[in-house]
């Protein structure tokens, strides 16, 4: 069982750039899909960017693309989520995932480790 940590959330103003860290600990890191969701005051969460367990294929939602970026390093057991470009429209609890694939990855949440999420405040 994976155990997840996020950090790096914090206040940035619009147009800037802010980098969060999901860290893992447990055994099956490698073998997880690693994927980042939001969510805002009153809203569902949403799916923002994941990656396949060996990091080869990535998605992200189409609001994102461009703008950010995920990776993984297995080696360290952690997962990376580059933003750039932050609009305020994306203040929100940014939450690190882990599962398999078809079970937690862009299209489903089911079957998701979540960490406990960092606040990410964009300012106008």
């Amino acid at each position: 069982q994976v155990q997840l940590v996020e950090s790096g959330g914090g206040l940035v103003q619009a147009g800037g750039s802010l980098g969060l860290s999901c860290a893992a600990s447990g055994r099956t890191f490698g073998s997880y899909t690693m994927n980042w969701f939001r969510q805002a005051p009153g809203q569902e969460r949403e799916f923002v960017a994941g990656t396949s367990w060996n990091g080869a294929m990535k998605y992200y939602a189409d609001s994102v693309k461009g703008r950010l970026t995920i990776s993984r390093d297995n080696a360290k057991n952690t997962a990376y989520l580059q933003m750039n470009t932050l609009q305020p429209e994306e203040t929100a609890v940014y939450y690190c995932a882990a599962g398999l694939t078809g079970q937690c990855d862009n299209s489903s949440d089911w079957g998701c480790t979540w960490g406990q999420g960092t606040q990410v405040t964009v300012s106008s």
